[in-house]
């Protein structure tokens, strides 16, 4: 049979076009539509906002409220004796997040949405000074690099660390509004592009005033302050960075669901039960429930609250007794913490929505303004009026809360008036040094379940008089985390360098910034 030529050449260029159909749509065939390969950065934030807070959250309720004594432990007391090994979050956990913020970064970036850029660079440097304040150096400029061959990332100092998360707030700030896309996704405020800026620049005071003892922070705290417009802050009580949580999962607060007796096991220190008693502050019936041995149901007198010291042994702390009669001794005569924090299986009272997890708060932005003025370095406002201003919100705030709930009751004890200013250890009165005293002694009493800033505040400024326990595992009180296992193991080099520079890998080293 005689073949043509030409029908050859036609069954060669069909085929040659077949092919090419196919590579041509070969990508676009095989991509699975219900698992895309980029996520956008709507769907990345919601995650790694609730999962950043519910860390710090958790921070605070194992470890930062008990170093600081606003609650004590009554059985398996370790953490509260400081018996402190090697803390894998929020190290693992922040650099896990850190990564889909990176991807923010980057998708943003490429399509021109800087809101989502602006967020993005004020949520990674939140978690960057978080991780730094606790542990000390960290991985910064070579931190999320593996895509480029890092797998090893050097250790920062915390000086460089401070200065480059400061310059990114700037950053923030800046590109923050520049254009217009909303922002879907943003549990934290709900999209609102002007209290972002306010968080990143509230975030700088805190940071500036963390560094005061290091590095004179006039300048730019009085660049901030004086300058609303460009640089705004926080300047009401309906502004703070909380995260507000649902009724229904995932968005409950992470103590909710938690075991009865595990929940229980932490109870109100007597540290802040004698603060709070001896300011006649109202608070009290805000942070503690009364005892279950007193019958007073939600609220009760002030005799019916009382707490249990810090670093007690297990056995002294489950039969401690207030009294001191040993008859009236045990759980029965301790107070849990308050209704806010209470978890479904430990009261009928509890509600998954009264606890808000506290990032920020205007109450904490208003006692930075009050020590920076009296230390001068703000010209802006009067110390005394910040001052009065922080304790107000405080009590506003959780009054605000027990009405949410309601629990009208207790709300109604939440009030603070000129009575309670002109107590002589609550006016602003006295020396310079007796005035910081009162502003430490506040903000520590305002900062209850936000994170680990109290334990911050108080290595920088020593307000108020924290002590370690009896049977506390050492002499001091913890000021760092040590690194995480895998650090030791997988960065081994690296991990070392750093040590070296900023000393032992142990609870009682100070950060860079720590020099009191």
């Amino acid at each position: 049979m005689k073949i043509n030529k030409l029908s050859i050449s036609g069954l060669a260029l069909g085929l040659l076009l077949g092919v090419s159909a196919c590579d041509k749509d070969f990508e676009e065939v095989n991509v699975n539509p219900n698992s895309p390969e980029a996520v956008s950065s709507a769907l990345l934030l919601p995650n790694v906002i609730r999962n950043t807070t519910n860390e710090i959250a958790g921070n605070a309720w194992g470890l930062g409220n008990l170093v600081m004594q606003y609650t004590a432990k009554i059985q398996f007391t370790n953490e509260d004796r400081y018996n402190w090994g090697p803390q894998g979050n929020p190290y693992n956990s922040f650099y896990g997040a850190l990564r889909d913020i990176n991807n923010i970064v980057e998708l943003s970036g490429k399509a021109n949405q800087k809101n989502y850029v602006g967020v993005a660079k004020v949520m990674r440097a939140h978690l960057f000074a978080y991780m730094t304040d606790v542990y000390g150096e960290i991985p910064y400029a070579d931190a999320l690099q593996a895509k480029t061959g890092v797998n090893y990332p050097k250790f920062d100092t915390q000086e460089s660390v401070y200065k480059a998360i400061l310059v990114e707030l700037e950053e923030a700030n800046a590109m923050l509004g520049t254009t217009s896309e909303k922002i879907e996704g943003d549990i934290l405020f709900n999209g609102n592009v002007t209290l972002w800026k306010k968080f990143a620049n509230s975030l700088r005071l805190r940071m500036l005033m963390r560094l005061s003892d290091r590095q004179n922070p006039a300048v730019a705290l009085q660049a901030i302050v004086s300058n609303p417009t460009q640089s705004p802050i926080f300047a009401s009580e309906s502004e703070q960075a909380v995260l507000q949580y649902l009724a229904d999962v995932p968005n409950q607060h992470p103590l909710f669901t938690t075991r009865s007796g595990s929940h229980d096991e932490i109870r109100l220190s007597e540290n802040l039960e004698n603060a709070l008693k001896d300011l006649n502050d109202p608070r009290l019936f805000a942070y503690a429930q009364p005892t279950t041995a007193s019958g007073a149901g939600v609220l009760g007198a002030v005799t019916a609250y009382d707490g249990v010291p810090n670093g007690l042994g297990d056995e002294e702390a489950l039969k401690y007794a207030p009294s001191g009669d040993p008859t009236k001794g045990g759980s029965n005569f301790i107070s849990r913490v308050g209704l806010l924090w209470s978890c479904q299986a430990c009261s009928s009272q509890a509600n998954a929505t009264g606890y808000q997890a506290i990032l920020m708060s205007y109450a904490e932005v208003q006692f930075i303004l009050a020590e920076a003025r009296e230390r001068g370095f703000i010209t802006v406002g009067t110390a005394e009026d910040y001052y009065k201003k922080g304790v107000q919100a405080s009590v506003n705030y959780y009054r605000a809360r027990y009405t949410a709930i309601s629990q009208p009751t207790i709300a109604a004890k939440l009030v603070v008036d000129d009575t309670y200013f002109a107590q002589a250890k609550v006016s602003y009165t006295g020396t310079t040094q007796e005035k910081l005293v009162k502003i430490g002694t506040q903000k520590w009493i305002a900062l209850y379940f936000s994170g680990l800033e109290s334990w911050h505040d108080w290595k920088r400024t020593g307000f108020p008089t924290i002590k370690p326990g009896p049977a506390a595992f050492i002499n001091t009180v913890p000021v760092r985390f040590m690194y995480p296992s895998n650090v030791q193991s997988l960065n081994g080099d690296n991990y070392k360098a750093a040590i070296g520079r900023q000393g032992a890998d142990a609870i009682t080293t100070r950060v860079w910034w720590d020099i009191k």
